[in-house]
């Protein structure tokens, strides 16, 4: 099938690649000429395990190709996706101007039917501001019967392993009430399918409201998980074991329970305060999102709380090792990311980071550039030595296995501030550690 993609983001690029892997011609569009001539030589600029080469073996295979050219776009595909971003406004609601934008110029230029694909996360209703952009400019051009339809196909995937959830996916959502758009989508995805029926058909503004309830739902089991660290903190019990005992019963399950120091990344923190603002547009106070909000919000601060107590309030002058600055493994995507609150929370307090991630540093360097205060390592030993403590941040897996003494060694003294609870307390107390997580009793250094 003819695909176009507006968009070459995390979401368009990934599943441009994935839709052209599976014999399909795909045109992505994007108004960065520079963003647009690297791709086609096949630079990826962001790191998403396994997308590199599925990009180079499509484009090698004539399958995907990459223009600025809105027209050609337009013109090739029968199927056209809209996947460019919605930031949030100061309100916390998304910002539609690019969709709307991209739904004009798809309406300036279609001259036969075309099944326009929303695949951005946008909030209810969306779709109807797309329809109606592409009505009003198929009238100023004199072609109001032309036929088109809007499609709600929100994306569920993970950054990380966004690949494999493109190409094996747990759900297919399709919003339409249109019999044919429903068949052109499921000839789509027909690659995709055949182990069991994927497909859930749904209209248009349950799909739309699908994708955010996914997305707030897992930030809520998170938060919960958090606040139920805070709780155990207080009242000297382990969220290790009580992690496993409510996971054991399946009605709760063990995904997304892993207590931390708070979700980041360009969805959940996002889609979480678009689902509040929507709500409060209808006056409904969303209670529930409020306080998932607010309490990871809190809960990026945990960690400076216990190395403020452990120092004594006296952090001026000091050097910290950060392990991690993305906001989760297998991505070099900081935005929203706890990290960030701890490294600025520390500069404020006068100290140092030393910081390493094996893909985040470039992402690091581009955002805060060069200052005294912050040395970007080469490995995470690097980061250690002659740092007063160690903070782990980002639950890399070559941050699991821990070399006590060679990270005793490297460092002032033997503290670890652990915020992704990768250690056992009694191995790093018996190591001479004075070890802090997450919502787990101290064990105080032995030896």
């Amino acid at each position: 099938m003819n695909v176009t993609v507006f968009g070459t983001g995390y979401v368009g690029l990934v599943q441009a690649a994935v839709l052209a892997e599976a014999g399909n011609k795909v045109v992505c569009i994007d108004i960065d000429e520079d963003k647009v001539a690297r791709l086609t030589q096949g630079h990826i600029p962001i790191y998403e395990p396994g997308l590199e080469p599925l990009v180079e073996n499509s484009i090698a295979a004539g399958n995907l190709s990459f223009s600025t050219d809105a027209a050609h776009g337009v013109a090739h595909g029968e199927l056209v996706f809209i996947a460019v971003g919605t930031p949030p406004d100061e309100d916390g609601s998304a910002d539609l101007s690019h969709v709307l934008a991209v739904a004009t110029t798809i309406a300036s230029h279609m001259e036969n039917k075309k099944y326009i694909i929303t695949k951005s996360t946008v909030p209810v209703g969306t779709a109807d501001k797309v329809r109606a952009a592409v009505e009003a400019r198929l009238a100023e051009r004199g072609l109001p019967e032309l036929a088109f339809d809007v499609i709600s196909n929100p994306e569920f995937l993970k950054e990380g392993s966004a690949v494999s959830d493109c190409m094996r996916p747990d759900r297919i959502i399709i919003g339409t009430s249109q019999q044919d758009s429903e068949q052109k989508l499921r000839q789509l995805y027909a690659p995709f399918n055949r182990n069991h029926d994927k497909i859930l058909v749904m209209d248009v503004r349950s799909a739309e409201l699908t994708k955010y309830a996914a997305n707030c739902m897992l930030a809520t089991k998170i938060s919960f998980m958090n606040e139920m660290a805070n709780i155990a903190d207080r009242m000297g019990a382990d969220i290790e074991a009580v992690r496993q005992g409510i996971g054991s019963d399946p009605r709760v399950g063990y995904h997304f329970i892993y207590p931390g120091i708070g979700y980041g990344g360009s969805c959940f923190p996002k889609d979480v305060k678009a689902l509040i603002s929507s709500a409060r547009q209808m006056d409904l106070p969303a209670e529930i999102l409020t306080s998932v909000e607010s309490c990871n919000e809190r809960q990026k601060h945990y960690l400076l709380d216990k190395i403020e107590a452990h120092f004594g309030g006296e952090l001026a002058g000091r050097t910290f090792a950060l392990w991690g600055l993305s906001f989760k493994p297998n991505t070099d995507d900081m935005r929203e990311a706890p990290a960030r609150v701890l490294m600025e929370r520390l500069w404020e307090n006068g100290a140092r980071v030393q910081a390493f991630d094996p893909e985040a540093m470039d992402e690091c360097r581009r955002i805060y550039g060069a200052r005294d205060e912050l040395q970007l390592c080469g490995s995470k030993e690097e980061a250690l030595h002659g740092a007063d403590a160690l903070i782990v941040a980002t639950e890399w897996q070559q941050f699991k296995a821990i070399d006590t003494a060679g990270v005793s060694a490297a460092l002032k003294q033997p503290v670890v501030f652990d915020g992704r609870n990768l250690y056992d307390p009694q191995q790093l107390a018996e190591a001479g550690f004075d070890y802090y997580c997450v919502g787990r009793p101290q064990v105080a250094a032995k030896g």
